[in-house]
């Protein structure tokens, strides 16, 4: 009777350490997780954000309802002078998983910068892009004909190009439109980026759409081919910002963060 009573106070010990830990670990787990994140932006203060350049937010760029907007009118792509880009200045970044939401107006454009550096005259010259714009009606509102002639496109230069739309390293690598999913203008969009040395991954609303390996023989070829030809400094960076794109559109960011990897 004895072993009895020692066996199942043994048992019951037992069963109420096991429980106890299954208790704790997600706990440990999440609270692990979360301190892994750099939040960049918390929903109400615009701390840490400036412009390209500068030392303080152009105008436009405000917190505002939870988001970081540039708070502006659409502007035609034929009159874009750009110059109000803004980057996450107190970091730079190597390798890292960032995640962002967006959302744009109709006609809508702009842009996310990573690896960017300072001292140019704009970010896209040394920056790659993750292209946020509105695929379906952005060529319906703006004149794209001169701009893409001046790129070498001479079959429907009107048109919006597959390296131009969303999700798409700009003007390098074309967002895989199989399975891609793009919400509706006035929408949350989800933007993920995975940088390493060994693969970019650009993602959209849950579905990886871009993926390519920088520095390649591949990704020298299309560098030097195209848009970028001219831009020595294009990509070269191995570190550099987290930035977003003025381009003479409203836009709205939440859940700004990033992981180093």
């Amino acid at each position: 009777m004895k072993h009895l009573k020692t066996l199942l106070l043994f048992l019951i010990l037992s069963t109420a350490c096991k429980n106890e830990k299954e208790t704790k670990t997600p706990s440990t787990t999440a609270v692990a997780e979360t301190e892994e994140w750099i939040i960049l932006f918390d929903g109400t203060s615009t701390d840490g954000w400036r412009a390209y350049n500068g030392k303080t937010l152009p105008p436009g760029w405000v917190a505002k309802n939870g988001e970081l907007t540039f708070d502006t009118a659409l502007g035609l792509e034929q009159d874009y002078k750009g110059g109000k880009d803004i980057i996450y200045g107190l970091e730079e970044f190597e390798n890292f998983e960032l995640h962002v939401e967006w959302k744009l107006p109709e006609g809508g454009n702009s842009g996310i910068f990573y690896h960017l550096k300072e001292g140019y005259d704009s970010p896209p010259e040394v920056a790659p892009e993750y292209q946020l714009i509105d695929d379906e009606n952005y060529a319906k509102i703006h004149d794209l004909t001169a701009y893409n002639t001046s790129l070498g496109y001479t079959d429907k230069p009107e048109e919006l190009k597959p390296l131009q739309q969303t999700a798409s390293d700009y003007a390098m690598h074309a967002a895989n439109p199989v399975g891609k999913v793009l919400h509706p203008v006035g929408q949350w969009n989800a933007t993920k980026i995975v940088f390493t040395p060994e693969k970019v991954e650009h993602w959209l609303n849950g579905k990886m759409v871009v993926s390519f390996v920088p520095w390649s023989e591949d990704w020298y070829e299309r560098k030097n081919s195209d848009k970028w030809k001219n831009s020595k400094d294009y990509g070269k960076y191995k570190s550099g910002y987290i930035g977003f794109q003025d381009h003479a559109s409203p836009i709205w960011f939440r859940n700004i963060k990033i992981k180093k990897l």
